[in-house]
């Protein structure tokens, strides 16, 4: 993006939270709207990983577009979580330097929360690295249960609420609906 279309803008800090399908969605949708206009943009996923998403065979395909993938699955599915956790670990310096170094107008940390939630990355860390981001710098925060202290730094937060899923009645997640 060029110096003058940066000039003057405040980078944010985006949450979507909640019980509810959609955040990871929604930060996505923010990429690709984000990619059309020419900004650099990365993705950080710390859950996701056993599993090739369809936005991340798609993501792969685009240039301009930073998508790391570097979870090991559910955490709750886990059968070893200190690879969980050094994973996670590695996510986050990777995140860090992705937001301290400017060179990326948005920054995606999907499902770090978990990793705040499970104690592998230390909450603090992610308030100081937000605190100490380029001020043109966007991070978009996705997963359930955002802490508060986050919440509360936080420019926007938006929470999902689950009205009614077709997990409820049985349904299984479907390809290019789920994932």
């Amino acid at each position: 993006m060029s110096a003058e279309a940066t000039a003057g803008r405040r980078g944010l800090v985006i949450v979507y939270t909640g019980h509810g399908k959609g955040k990871t969605t929604a930060a996505l949708g923010m990429v690709f709207r984000a990619l059309g206009r020419g900004m650099r943009v990365a993705v950080v996923q710390f859950i996701k990983g056993k599993w090739k998403t369809g936005e991340r065979l798609f993501a792969e395909t685009l240039p301009g577009l930073t998508f790391l993938v570097m979870g090991r699955g559910f955490t709750w599915e886990s059968d070893d979580l200190s690879r969980d956790k050094a994973a996670a670990r590695a996510a986050f310096q990777e995140a860090a330097a992705l937001i301290g170094s400017g060179e990326q107008d948005i920054v995606v940390l999907d499902e770090i929360t978990y990793a705040l939630n499970y104690g592998f990355v230390a909450e603090e860390e992610l308030l100081e690295a937000l605190r100490g981001r380029p001020a043109h710098v966007h991070v978009v925060i996705t997963g359930r249960n955002a802490p508060d202290a986050l919440v509360a730094l936080a420019d926007l937060v938006t929470e999902m609420k689950s009205v009614k899923h077709p997990f409820e009645q049985g349904a299984k997640a479907q390809i290019g609906v789920d994932f």
